[in-house]
């Protein structure tokens, strides 16, 4: 969709694995759309995944006791984040459409697309106290919870095991499926779907 902007957060070690294809393929089916399409290499940027103090540029509100989640706070509302997390928010808070691209581990996401979400998804911007799930700043758990309005997954199951032609279809279900992506509505991720009420 012409004028979209669209950030792909992608976490793959190697630029020719199977999800640097797929990386590649939303650029330039995007692209193709007319949409800008910027992508967060995690690991070319050389992202660090670790919560710290030096993610705080300022004096921290309790020097005597570190919470990271209390400080990151403070720190967001004083404009004293590390410049990264701060990079990373302006791409988030520009974006109509936000893309994760990369393999699962372990059944979850690897620890650097772990470490961006701790670190870039920081209450006071992500969400606040009340203000998350429909009613989070960014509108499946810490998407939704931050107010993503989250889209049915792409999964593709095994490509490490399946032919070369069963790879580029794949790829090809991918790219077909992103022609109408701006189309589709968002999964049932209400607090009653997570939590049985």
């Amino acid at each position: 969709m012409a004028g979209k902007k669209v950030l792909i957060v992608y976490a793959h070690q190697e630029p020719g694995s199977f999800s640097g294809s797929l990386k590649d393929v939303a650029v330039a089916e995007l692209s193709r759309q007319g949409c800008r399409v910027t992508v967060s290499d995690l690991y070319a940027m050389d992202f660090e995944p670790r919560a710290t103090r030096k993610d705080i540029t300022g004096a921290l509100s309790n020097p005597g006791f570190f919470s990271y989640g209390m400080e990151a706070y403070e720190a967001y509302r004083k404009k004293a984040l590390s410049s990264d997390i701060v990079e990373e928010q302006k791409k988030l808070q520009e974006a109509d459409l936000v893309i994760f691209q990369f393999p699962l581990y372990w059944c979850s996401v690897p620890a650097i697309l772990k470490g961006w979400m701790d670190r870039v998804l920081c209450q006071g911007f992500a969400f606040d106290l009340p203000g998350f799930f429909d009613d989070g700043f960014l509108k499946h758990g810490t998407l939704h919870f931050c107010g993503f309005r989250v889209l049915a997954p792409q999964i593709s199951f095994g490509p490490e095991c399946a032919s070369e032609e069963e790879r580029r279809g794949m790829v090809a279900a991918w790219a077909q499926r992103l022609n109408s992506i701006w189309e589709e509505e968002p999964i049932d991720c209400s607090p009653p779907w997570y939590f049985g009420r």
